[in-house]
């Protein structure tokens, strides 16, 4: 985990808590954890509490204050949504209500709205004993008072349902049988169905012959099957909602959130493509490979980095050093920690990438192959690294130096300045080339990101910001046509029909331009008018939120944000 003081993009260090986190997580779980912050909690089971809310890149976990529990609240893979609210709390006073940030995380729960009467077995339900109180626990907190020294105190009684992570190296989250809560008894099996043939007949249809009889219990089969149905139905998902109160000015939750859930979804809807899950798996499928130290990563990363910066390497070598290199880092997160803190690899790459796409323009296959490599290896060594302060340090040195050298390079002519070549030469640049976009556009979403992040922390005009970034990138020749191929493939890929639904790569990607042209409509006056004077009529007549309703699968988790990202275009670009 990695922490820093409140005046950066990282969150500030909890010793008691980091050591209860560390003694009661699994190793895997806590190297995983991105960030920490005390909040007032509002949900289904908690009820204005002032509690640790603790994020990871999969779930958002509840812990007392002072921490004794851990609970997961909400997993990433249920969240609909997560936004800011601007309103003053009622329980809150003075500055803290001024300050407070409020974040509602909207989200799926299989848990049935309220306990509707099960029809099919009322009568059953009367014949079983008086069960005894369930397992949910209550436990006495005061309401939020402020005493003179400026510390919170609380007041509420609080219900809440405990879902407790196996204790591995502290019997701090114990049993609930060791605890001795009772458990609700089951139904006996003996009990007979209300609608059952089998059962006895009230007298009244005893008298009644075989042949008019056969009528009543048909229809109420039939009826026995609807109430079925909607019991069935009543136990469908809903959504819920989880309020955190963020009451400190320096607060950077929502921030973190934002960006675990956007790494979640992209990351969740990757693995299931089968070629990046093997990719991103073991060698063989059915070993598990042991894990790997972080000693022994920074040594096998370090004999990497030397081969890739010994001088005279060919492009030979350094394009199988780089995929290696790539193929590690998808596997390992501690490796992009690494490449973080060890600068030297990561402005090799920026350097080779200028060199490639600056200084020689794409001329050869080989050029693009590499550039293309360059970029997606520099791409997964941003995913997941929010948190390496490292990353944050290296990218603002010196101004934003690298930052800026890195996409201006990145930055490149869509099309290709044909030079009397060969028909199908020019076709396999074009396809190298439309690959390249493609990874351009996915690391410069990565660092609009953090662009993001550094917009909500400083002005819109710091360094490292969207709008720094934007500016950055505004006098590059390019820059115009570049935007403009990634909205025509936005208008490609929502419009037609007839296509088959996109793959999980590629709506990863759709996802990913989405995000592009919003930031650029959000925070460029002349990229936003030439948006508008090129593509107005196109996104009015062939970007179809039904059409990009239907490429998207509803079981990919990025399905739904990508849906509301393009609704958010068509308005910026049709209604202003």
């Amino acid at each position: 985990m990695a922490r820093s003081g409140s005046g950066s993009l990282l969150s500030r260090r909890n010793i008691k808590l980091d050591s209860f986190l560390k003694r009661n997580t699994e190793r895997s779980l806590y190297d995983r954890i991105r960030a920490y912050e005390p909040c007032v909690v509002i949900s289904e089971t908690v009820n204005k509490v002032y509690m640790h809310v603790v994020l990871s890149d999969e779930r958002v976990y509840l812990a007392e204050y002072p921490p004794r529990t851990l609970t997961a609240a909400v997993s990433f893979r249920r969240v609909r949504d997560i936004e800011l609210v601007n309103d003053l709390p009622d329980f809150l006073r003075g500055k803290d209500r001024e300050l407070c940030q409020h974040i509602r995380i909207t989200y799926v729960t299989e848990k049935p709205a309220s306990k509707g009467r099960d029809w099919l077995r009322r009568d059953r339900r009367d014949e079983l004993p008086p069960t005894v109180p369930s397992s949910r626990r209550t436990s006495h907190c005061p309401t939020i008072t402020h005493t003179s020294e400026g510390k919170y105190q609380m007041s509420c009684e609080v219900t809440e349902e405990v879902h407790m992570l196996k204790p591995t190296r502290s019997a701090s989250c114990p049993n609930p049988e060791t605890l001795g809560l009772p458990r609700v008894p089951h139904p006996p099996s003996t009990t007979p169905s209300v609608y059952s043939p089998t059962s006895p007949r009230p007298p009244s249809d005893q008298g009644l012959k075989s042949a008019p009889d056969q009528v009543p219990w048909r229809i109420s089969s039939v009826l026995s099957r609807l109430l079925r149905r909607d019991c069935e139905d009543s136990r469908q998902e809903r959504e819920a909602e989880l309020h955190l109160y963020a009451v400190s000015q320096t607060s950077r939750l929502y921030l973190h959130l934002q960006s675990s859930w956007n790494s979640f979804i992209i990351r969740a809807t990757l693995l299931l493509d089968p070629l990046y899950r093997r990719r991103c798996s073991a060698l063989s499928p059915g070993k598990q490979l042991p894990a790997i130290s972080w000693e022994r990563t920074a040594h096998l990363f370090g004999q990497l980095s030397s081969e890739l910066l010994q001088d005279g390497i060919s492009v030979e070598s350094l394009y199988l050093l780089l995929q290696e290199l790539r193929t590690a880092a998808h596997r390992n997160c501690a490796l992009r920690r690494v490449f973080w803190r060890s600068s030297e690899v990561c402005v090799f790459l920026v350097q080779t990438l200028e060199e490639s796409m600056l200084l020689s323009g794409v001329d050869t296959a080989d050029q693009l192959l590499l550039s293309t490599l360059i970029v997606q290896t520099l791409c997964i060594m941003f995913r997941e690294t929010e948190v390496e302060p490292a990353r944050l340090n290296l990218l603002s040195a010196k101004k934003g130096a690298l930052a800026s050298r890195l996409l201006l390079a990145l930055i490149c002519d869509p099309e290709l300045q044909m030079q009397n070549r060969g028909s199908l030469i020019d076709c396999e640049l074009q396809t190298l080339l439309a690959e390249y976009l493609d990874a351009a556009c996915s690391l410069l979403f990565e660092l609009l990101l953090l662009g993001h992040e550094a917009s909500r922390c400083f002005s819109a005009d710091n360094l490292l910001s969207v709008g720094w970034i934007l500016r950055v990138l505004q006098p590059h020749p390019h820059l115009a046509s570049f935007i403009g191929y990634q909205a025509q493939q936005v208008v490609l890929v929502s419009s037609d029909p007839q296509e088959s639904v996109l793959s999980p790569v590629q709506s990863v990607l759709l996802f990913q331009r989405c995000r592009l042209l919003l930031a650029c409509l959000q925070n460029s006056s002349q990229l936003t008018e030439q948006l508008r004077a090129h593509f107005r009529e196109e996104f009015r007549y062939f970007v179809k939120l039904s059409c990009a309703e239907e490429k998207l699968p509803a079981h990919y988790p990025i399905s739904q944000p990508t849906l509301r990202l393009v609704e958010q275009i068509l308005t910026l670009i049709l209604h202003r």
